[in-house]
């Protein structure tokens, strides 16, 4: 592949990168306020920064133009995501424009697009995801969350885990079971429905950084109008898998892990001189192993644009991406815990002893997670051996 940009690429990357020094938030550029992605309804400096790119007309680029997109060619929302992760700045679409909206354009009615789209992309809309439940997480086909027909209306029963940012968001799009008899990847229907109905309960989960996006969700015959499914009944499967977001790269992981590898490098800098002492050899050579592997990280996410540009599906390449990607982002946790010694476990942000702000600390621990969502990195493994080698199932 060429990494060098064309010149219709290079006049996009200028423009993206002038939006983003007229409009980002200082506290997302100088690091001082961690800008990860957000999911839910955030903070006021979120919102202004949302406000910003709804203006621009850039809140779901890579939708078509009459959905309100700006049509962007898949390396030219690759080369948006890239600026923008460098600018420490997070794309505000949310599951909305990645996920459900995208879906929604492939699998849904006219009045279900003329409802729900426009209000994706103003911000009224924010998604939270109904997949894994406490039975089926990786197995996601084994879901249990009954829905029933009843007039002109579906009745759920059941529960959903880690229906992340639930508390934040006003909207779920959710899979339920439909046929219970049919086998498991059939019998399955896909559901948007608003947060606040009846019978449907949310409870925090609060993680270990004390952050509570986590979530369960209980369903009590909650009632969900049948217009509000997406799709055939009992096809939700096949919508489910339907993706059609134009970012899958991985570039926004490859360039945060190597934003954080330059904060961690200038401290381990700065705490030997600190001492008097040189920078300890083991710890040069695992920097300089991490560096190498960030790298490796950000050209193997090239690698799946550059795919999807020439039309081609990635799938062991996605999966490499995605485990080499969270597992080295974990190993580059660690090693940052190891570097500041005591001050790596302070947490609070306004704490005299925190480094930055304690943000490194809170990385270490919350970042465990990223071998586990989004397809755990056994089942990564699996798709490669599988898909990519021939291997047979295990």
């Amino acid at each position: 592949m060429d990494f060098r940009d064309s010149a219709q690429e290079a006049s996009w990357r200028a423009e993206v990168r002038e939006f983003i020094e007229e409009s980002a938030p200082d506290a997302y550029r100088d690091g001082s306020q961690m800008a990860g992605p957000v999911y839910g309804r955030g903070d006021d400096l979120f919102q202004e920064w949302r406000d910003a790119v709804v203006a621009r007309g850039w809140m779901a680029p890579a939708w078509p133009r009459e959905y309100g997109g700006i049509d962007l060619s898949i390396m030219q929302q690759f080369i948006m995501t890239e600026e923008f992760s460098l600018a420490r700045s997070p794309h505000p679409g949310g599951r909305g424009v990645s996920m459900v909206g995208p879906t929604i354009i492939h699998h849904g009615s006219d009045e279900q697009k003329s409802e729900l789209l426009s209000g994706t992309l103003d911000g009224n809309l924010i998604w939270a995801q109904g997949f894994s439940e406490p039975g089926a997480g990786s197995d996601l086909a084994s879901l249990q969350l009954r829905a029933v027909r009843d007039g002109d209306d579906y009745v759920l029963n059941g529960q959903k885990i880690w229906t992340s940012d639930a508390t934040t968001c006003n909207w779920l799009f959710v899979l339920a079971r439909t046929d219970p008899d049919a086998p498991k990847h059939r019998g399955i229907s896909y559901f948007v429905t608003p947060l606040d109905v009846p019978g449907l309960t949310i409870s925090p989960i609060v993680d270990m950084t004390g952050g509570g996006e986590l979530c369960e969700t209980f369903f009590e015959d909650v009632r969900i109008p049948a217009r509000y499914l997406l799709g055939e009944e009992n096809r939700g499967w096949y919508v489910a898998m339907t993706t059609l977001d134009f970012e899958r790269s991985g570039i926004a992981g490859a360039v945060g892990l190597q934003l954080q590898l330059r904060e961690l490098i200038d401290l381990a800098h700065i705490r030997a001189r600190r001492a008097s002492l040189p920078v300890r050899e083991s710890l040069k050579r695992e920097l300089a192993d991490l560096w190498i592997a960030s790298h490796a990280a950000r050209l193997m996410s090239y690698n799946v644009a550059s795919m999807q540009s020439r039309g081609l599906v990635p799938n062991r390449e996605a999966s490499q991406v995605k485990l080499f990607s969270s597992e080295i982002q974990v190993r580059s946790a660690n090693t940052a815990v190891a570097v500041l010694g005591l001050q790596g476990q302070v947490t609070g942000a306004d704490d005299p002893w925190a480094v930055k702000a304690g943000r490194l600390a809170r990385y270490y621990m919350g970042v465990l997670p990223t071998v586990i969502a989004g397809g755990t990195s056994e089942i990564q493994r699996n798709i490669i051996a599988t898909r990519g080698l021939g291997l047979p199932r295990a």
